[in-house]
């Protein structure tokens, strides 16, 4: 990667570099980006939330097939409903919000990290953060989270550039912002996650300093305050007058308190699980978490290193106490875990050099055998649904055997020039990283969202092309409404409406019920019906 080389570039020349890198950390994130269905329930949600509020022309609200939502606030709304606007209904649109958020990150991430520790651990971070797996899934991904992890990471930077430098009023002014506009993206996560790591860190270093004269400074600014209420007050404000009760129980209690408190739609897990899940997010760059491990006790006589040991550490405690569990809950650890690690990365030698290397061959691989893995979860299901689209689909490979063998080789190659260079590592561990993420952002993902998503989209852009009025019968595939162009109600169909079914649950109905509709067509365990008018 051409990022890669700035660290160790003339100075006249760095800033070309840069802008060089930058560019192409852009294109990783934006090619193939609508190559893929949109994977439901998250995105089909989100995206069909977004294309009804520039169909209503109602910005205050979202609706989802016509009735009240309430999961998430309103912000990242506006940004996949402009995107809509501007770029049409397709799936490139309703991703590219999170896919410049994405990039943002990255670049944020870099330059929060050059001047700290150096441009190497900042070209490191940035090439980290866009090929580790789980920012590297949620930033082509049509939902929230991509905005959130760029709003925490700039509302906890700038809270210790604050710290660093108490007198200048820029930086926490800037924090507050980013924390409301978290809140419009999110909710209270994106107030507890700051709150809490400075709160933390002001009490860790007791000994340093007074927690008070640290804090006083940044609850004192009465303009800071000002800013954030300005930005997050009035949304909330109107929502809640529009609303009432309805809005309180639906966001506030179901969608945050009951999320902590018990498993919310079946999304539980153990205690220990971010810590089984957060070493798979980081993929291929995993094993730098060993010398992290080792390193903690220098990390934490750092008062910088200490405040990002503690900025991941209070995210894998408190998420581990919630009831509700699910992978991209990690990724607000994933920010701090990525810098102490390039650290690591940037001072590694051949044997660990080697070992990121293995981990990205493996991860092409494993993006290559996306046709096995179906077939294995097809046999490990009872489900004759999943069974059809994955027996189907494992008839198609997601990368031809010459594709495989070529990635391969070249990810073998940079392992070699990494083993060689030793000194100069960096580069070719990046490009390494760079060719697995390709596997998944061009085969991968698109393979899985023909083999989950294609009979949606399918069925549900015949029923648009005979102009038939949708509804999701007995299924929740809220994609289906945004490829209609309309509002999919879950209900049984009425007279003259077409039913997206499952084929299990419609062959199973007595004859008589089924002779009431016509099947139009079929397609990997679902089928599209209409019902017969009234005679």
């Amino acid at each position: 990667m051409a990022l890669a080389m700035a660290g160790a570039a003339a100075p006249g020349k760095e800033r070309g570099l840069a802008v060089i890198g930058a560019a192409l950390l852009l294109l990783l994130w934006l090619a193939g980006l609508g190559s893929a269905p949109l994977f439901d329930v998250d995105e089909g949600a989100f995206a069909e939330a977004s294309r009804e509020m520039l169909a209503s022309g109602d910005w205050g609200h979202t609706t989802l097939n016509g009735e009240d939502r309430f999961d998430k606030p309103i912000l990242v709304y506006w940004l996949q409903a402009a995107s809509l606007a501007l770029f049409g209904t397709t799936e490139f649109a309703a991703r590219l919000p999170s896919a410049l958020c994405a990039w943002a990150w990255c670049l944020a991430t870099a330059a929060f990290a050059a001047p700290r520790w150096g441009r190497g651990v900042a070209v490191a971070a940035a090439g980290m953060l866009a090929t580790s797996l789980g920012p590297l899934l949620i930033g082509r991904a049509a939902t929230a989270d991509a905005l959130l992890n760029l709003l925490l990471a700039l509302s906890l930077f700038d809270l210790w550039r604050a710290l660093e430098n108490p007198a200048a009023a820029a930086p926490r002014r800037r924090a507050f912002l980013w924390v409301a506009l978290g809140l419009l993206t999110k909710g209270p996560v994106a107030l507890l996650l700051p709150g809490a790591a400075l709160l933390l860190w002001a009490a860790a270093g007791w000994r340093e300093h007074r927690p008070w004269a640290v804090l006083r400074p940044l609850l004192a600014d009465g303009r800071a305050w000002v800013l954030g209420l300005a930005v997050a007050l009035p949304w909330y404000a109107y929502a809640l007058q529009r609303h009432g009760q309805d809005f309180v129980d639906g966001f506030l209690v179901r969608h945050n308190l009951d999320r902590f408190s018990a498993p919310l739609e079946g999304h539980g897990g153990g205690g220990a699980y971010h810590l089984l899940v957060l070493p798979l997010l980081m993929l291929p760059w995993t094993p730098l978490l060993l010398p992290l491990l080792r390193g903690l006790r220098a990390s934490w006589a750092d008062p910088a290193l200490r405040f990002l040991l503690l900025w991941a550490g209070f995210v894998v405690v408190f998420f581990s106490l919630s009831g509700t569990k699910l992978p991209h809950y990690g990724l607000y650890a994933i920010t701090p875990l990525l810098l102490l690690a390039a650290r690591a990365l940037v001072g590694a030698g051949r044997t660990m050099a080697l070992a990121l290397a293995a981990c990205a061959l493996g991860l092409w691989l494993l993006a290559a055998a996306s046709p096995q893995l179906a077939a294995l979860l097809a046999q490990g299901r009872a489900d004759p649904q999943w069974t059809a689209r994955f027996i189907a689909a494992a008839a198609q490979p997601a990368l031809s055997l010459p594709g495989i063998a070529l990635g391969g080789a070249l990810i073998a190659a940079l392992a070699a020039g990494a083993w060689l260079r030793a000194a100069r590592h960096l580069p070719a561990l990046l490009a390494a990283a760079a060719v697995a993420a390709c596997g998944w952002t061009q085969f991968a993902l698109p393979w899985w969202g023909q083999a989950l998503q294609g009979p949606v989209r399918a069925l549900a852009l015949a029923a648009r092309q005979q102009q038939l009025p949708l509804v999701q019968w007995r299924l929740h595939q809220p994609s289906a409404a945004y490829y209609r162009g309309e509002p999919a109600p879950r209900r049984e169909p009425r007279p003259g409406e077409a039913a997206l079914v499952r084929e299990d649950r419609f062959d199973a109905l007595p004859a008589d019920e089924r002779s009431a509709y016509r099947v139009l067509a079929r397609d990997r365990g679902f089928a599209l019906v209409l019902r017969g008018t009234a005679p």
